[in-house]
């Protein structure tokens, strides 16, 4: 079981423009030719920021286009928010806050031995990692450069560095890196 965070950036460094927008991102690769069919059916649990659902909230309709439903996801979500947000309909979401370390305990009992994806955004991430539960990086990133927005990863990341395992070329438009967490000694 791994804790993954599995995202797309643009080659400047940001998962989304400042105002939250993907899509600049859309046209750059289809879902299934990247290795997001098997990566998800490894995923027992996930997680994300209200930015990140509230995204898909308002994009629903672009959202099913892409994956055949408004909440593409069938495995438990945790949403963390310190705002009250709607829930979807049929959709096993639970709304945290405060510390990940207790989310990701929950998540750890949903998963039934499969991998935990946090799913955006970027200081979401960060958190899980300065608690020492991330394990892995998966970054697919986009030939496009957005000047500003929400970054990917906004940690100082320096001793000890992250280990890249894997480097794949997906089309003419995107690069996925793979790094492992390497914990201190």
């Amino acid at each position: 079981m791994k804790t993954q965070y599995y995202t797309a950036t643009s080659l400047d460094g940001f998962i989304a423009t400042e105002d939250d927008s993907l899509d600049w991102l859309f046209p750059l690769g289809d879902l299934e030719h990247s290795s997001y069919p098997a990566f998800i059916a490894e995923v027992g649990a996930l997680t994300m920021g209200s930015a990140t659902y509230e995204w898909m909230l308002r994009h629903a309709e672009r959202v099913a286009a892409e994956t055949g439903s408004a909440w593409p996801y069938v495995q438990p979500a945790w949403v963390f928010s310190s705002r009250e947000l709607p829930a979807i309909a049929g959709a096993d979401i639970r709304f945290a806050q405060g510390d990940v370390r207790r989310v990701h305990a929950d998540m750890r009992a949903a998963a039934g031995g499969k991998n935990l994806w946090i799913v955006g955004g970027g200081d979401l991430a960060g958190q899980f990692h300065d608690a020492g539960l991330l394990d892995e990086l998966i970054v697919q990133v986009g030939s496009v450069t957005l000047g500003q927005g929400k970054p990917l990863f906004p940690r100082r990341v320096l001793s000890p560095a992250l280990r890249l395992v894997a480097v794949r070329q997906m089309g003419a438009g995107m690069a996925e890196l793979r790094y492992e967490v390497q914990r201190g000694e």
